[in-house]
């Protein structure tokens, strides 16, 4: 007998037509209990958090990143625990979703912590680190401090991104696939010690 796998609840949302990007924001985090920004640009990638009600990104505190401006904006995800609002551009209109998943349980999701770039801090303010990767001087602004870099370890990347993939079964072929995939969290990961360190 085949186990009935439950699926997250996944409608539109509204997007008015004169949108103010940030207020809109800050809205559905309030309303859904979200904590982090990831949003993507035509010049880069951008981080927030959100503090009180307040969406604070990378580009207040490091003036040098991509902006949050709604004309070059691509896709956007504010994301927690529990769900994730994606903004999106279609053509010249922009789209958004809620995805909420509080009802499913931990067998019908996929949860994956994906390797972010940064080896190395180049500056931490007010509450975001600066980060750089190797010789090409990769950057983004992460809204995490105290991120265990190890200058010994040049590949060592601690940051990651947890995000969770929905399962679906076909029935009639039997296959499971992924069908939808949703950002949780931003999380750093202690680095392991080496095998030859462990043995000793």
């Amino acid at each position: 007998m085949n186990q009935v796998i439950n699926r997250p609840k996944c409608e539109s949302i509204e997007v008015p037509e004169n949108l103010d990007l940030k207020e809109w924001l800050e809205i559905q985090a309030s309303k859904y209990q979200l904590n982090y920004l990831l949003a993507h640009a035509e010049d880069g990638v951008i981080w927030g958090k959100f503090q009180n009600g307040t969406l604070k990104t990378s580009d207040s505190v490091f003036p040098q990143l991509a902006k949050l401006h709604l004309l070059t904006l691509q896709q956007c995800r504010i994301f927690g625990e529990n769900s994730e609002v994606m903004l999106w551009r279609d053509d010249d209109k922009l789209k958004a979703r809620l995805v909420e998943d509080t009802h499913l349980n931990k067998e019908e999701y996929i949860s994956e912590n994906q390797i972010l770039w940064g080896t190395q801090a180049e500056k931490i303010s007010d509450g975001f680190t600066l980060v750089s990767d190797g010789s090409q001087g990769l950057r983004h602004a992460v809204p995490l401090i105290d991120i265990p870099f190890n200058s010994n370890q040049k590949l060592y990347r601690p940051l990651r991104l947890c995000v969770r993939h929905y399962i679906d079964d076909d029935k009639e072929t039997g296959l499971v696939r992924i069908y939808l995939s949703r950002l949780v969290n931003l999380t750093i990961e202690k680095e392991l010690k080496s095998v030859t360190e462990t043995i000793k």
